[in-house]
């Protein structure tokens, strides 16, 4: 089976415009790379990975872009363009031309309008992505589901992937209206990351306590749901990358999962990834 991590993170404190994390976020206050990666995953068939962006910066994207050309183990880039500069189309033609950029990832988890992905200064950024043959990962919110879905609508040639499942309640153990929202999203043909869940509960939650989560993802998304790391901000869980992986494959197998699909397979054809596997 090929393995892929469909969500990982590197960054280095020193580049430009560094945001997060930041000392209060001790266990991960410092700079990852593939190093540490390939150990992390130490004894797992490892594949590839799909490297995404971590601060809202140009700096960050041309750095992962740049790290990701020296490094094999990285098969895409998920980076960050400034969506609503007059400049975007011109700067996502520029970076479509780097052959591991695959994607683009607004920070909207961040951004206090929940709409703001439905402007209409975005349009021309958009359209520049979908020329350029690029997805859109959704870094989204439950509050964000009805919108996203109004935008699946408007963007039907876009492909879209759901980051994290869209941060479910867990640490409530809250499924609705969730559960419903992001069926409907599924019924539209999104993709969707089994990722960033462990770090969405409470102190001390089991991680058994998202099997409820897994198995609705499972039946709404199929062979479009995809197995990520969310390393190394899962660290912050207490979890590190093997543990999250035994207990994903553990619950995706008791839902029924295609395990192939799930860790490698839908990754693979949602971002076009060659690896030496699949080759």
């Amino acid at each position: 089976m090929t393995l892929i991590d469909a969500h990982q993170h590197f960054w280095s404190l020193a580049t430009a415009g560094h945001e997060w994390p930041t000392a209060a976020e001790a266990e991960i206050h410092r700079d990852f790379g593939a190093d540490d990666l390939i150990t992390a995953a130490a004894g797992l068939p490892l594949s590839g990975s799909v490297l995404v962006q971590s601060q809202p910066t140009d700096a960050d994207t041309d750095w992962m872009l740049s790290l990701a050309e020296r490094t094999p183990l990285v098969c895409a880039v998920v980076g960050w363009v400034d969506l609503a500069s007059p400049d975007a189309p011109d700067r996502i033609r520029a970076l479509a031309k780097r052959p591991k950029l695959r994607g683009l990832r607004p920070m909207l988890q961040s951004i206090a309008d929940t709409d703001w992905l439905l402007q209409d200064a975005l349009v021309p950024a958009l359209e520049a992505m979908q020329a350029a043959g690029l997805r859109l990962d959704a870094l989204v919110q439950p509050r964000h589901l009805p919108m996203l879905a109004r935008f699946a609508e408007r963007w039907p040639d876009l492909p879209i992937v759901i980051d994290h499942a869209a941060k479910p309640y867990a640490a409530t153990a809250t499924l609705d209206p969730w559960r419903d929202e992001i069926a409907a999203l599924a019924s539209l043909g999104l993709h969707c990351k089994l990722s960033g869940l462990r770090t969405e509960q409470a102190p001390g939650q089991p991680a058994e306590a998202l099997m409820p989560y897994v198995e609705h993802l499972v039946r709404a998304f199929g062979s479009r749901l995809m197995w990520g790391s969310d390393w190394p901000v899962l660290l912050l869980s207490g979890d590190g990358w093997r543990q999250w992986h035994e207990d994903a494959l553990r619950f995706a197998g008791r839902a029924g999962a295609d395990i192939e699909r799930l860790f490698g397979g839908a990754a693979i054809d949602f971002y076009a990834l060659e690896t030496v596997d699949a080759a």
